[in-house]
């Protein structure tokens, strides 16, 4: 609120004050020319106890109407008082949608919108308090969720094979299926652990001049089984020999793993994946992409967030932990970067954008 002298509460005190006076006097005036007037002929009769009586009469008067005009003129002070304080009693039971008005410039109006400054305040604390609760249990469900389903089919085959006389050939096929649901398990446990230490500001980059693409080549080459068993043919296209930028390798080969892995699973019926790398004037942008299953519009916004996964997704087969995206765009964050998704006919491409000097 401005500070205006002339638009302050005791401004405006001290004008009614002499506005009050005003009218008394005023008043006085007219009362007495109006006696006058009426009793000029008899005026010099008048004994002196007479005139005390009528100048006691007449300050009395003065005062009552002095104090009378002053209650007028300051009634909207009162008024707006008890504004102020319905306001705040409307705060304090929980009703923190109740606005005071903001009437003129004055001390009152500082107060009413401190006021109305402080419940929008503890209305937003209090919303990202229930967000967080509701993260918090929404957390918990979906990695009670995610860790039951593998824990569930490890324990099951275990006990077909323990409980069971079974040939050598069908033990050694139910414990094959434990052991992978176990590295699944166990995938899942590390991409927690990972995602938790990025949303606490545990992972510290290192920031070193790399290479991507070599570090893209590497990948590529560390995936080449996983193509092989899903059929799928890969191509990595770029122009470029080199194309260094200042960044933590360890940590952005985990996010682009992630997202090879990612197109690996929901790209099977397309048979292929286009990695592209080119350079911009400040940085680099590299593609991944996919000709398998389109995302749906609606979830292209959301899929980066944790635990979130297009419900057709969500089998035993291609259901990850729900964190491969996430920890994904942490780290190009922490890099400075960009990360987003497009799905169309074209396919499924997953975009990164890294600037050559990275945020420390």
């Amino acid at each position: 609120m401005k500070n205006n002298i002339f638009k302050s509460f005791r401004f405006e005190i001290v004008l009614y004050s002499l506005l009050s006076l005003f009218y008394t006097l005023l008043t006085i005036a007219v009362v007495h020319v109006g006696v006058y007037i009426v009793y000029r002929e008899n005026i010099q009769q008048l004994s002196g106890t007479s005139t005390v009586i009528i100048s006691i009469i007449t300050i009395v008067g003065g005062i009552i109407m002095f104090i009378i005009c002053f209650l007028l003129l300051t009634k909207k002070f009162i008024n707006y008082i008890r504004e102020i304080s319905e306001g705040i009693n409307q705060i304090s039971q929980g009703n923190l949608s109740n606005r005071i008005e903001i009437k003129n410039e004055d001390e009152f109006a500082f107060l009413a919108d401190k006021l109305n400054q402080m419940a929008d305040d503890i209305k937003e604390i209090m919303e990202n308090e229930r967000r967080i609760e509701y993260s918090k249990n929404e957390l918990i469900t979906s990695v009670a969720h995610d860790l039951r389903t593998p824990l569930t089919s490890i324990i099951g085959y275990l006990d077909l094979v323990s409980s069971k006389e079974l040939n050598q050939e069908t033990q050694m096929k139910y414990i094959s299926i434990a052991y992978n649901k176990s590295k699944r398990l166990e995938k899942l446990i590390e991409d927690l652990f990972t995602y938790t230490k990025f949303n606490f500001g545990e992972v510290k980059a290192s920031y070193n001049e790399v290479d991507m693409v070599k570090l893209l080549n590497q990948l590529v080459d560390e995936f080449y089984p996983s193509f092989a068993e899903n059929h799928l043919d890969y191509e990595f296209i770029t122009d470029n020999s080199v194309a260094v930028i200042r960044a933590d390798g360890n940590l952005l080969a985990r996010a682009f793993a992630n997202l090879i892995s990612n197109a690996i699973k929901y790209g099977k019926d397309g048979k292929n994946i286009l990695i592209n790398l080119y350079k911009k004037k400040d940085g680099i942008v590299i593609t991944i992409t996919n000709y398998g299953i389109l995302i749906p519009s609606e979830d292209l916004d959301r899929i980066f967030r944790r635990f979130y996964r297009v419900e057709s997704s969500r089998s035993s087969e291609t259901g990850g932990s729900g964190l491969g995206l996430a920890i994904a765009q942490s780290i190009v964050e922490m890099h400075g970067g960009t990360i987003y998704a497009k799905s169309d006919l074209e396919g499924t491409a997953f975009t990164v954008e890294l600037k050559n000097e990275p945020l420390n």
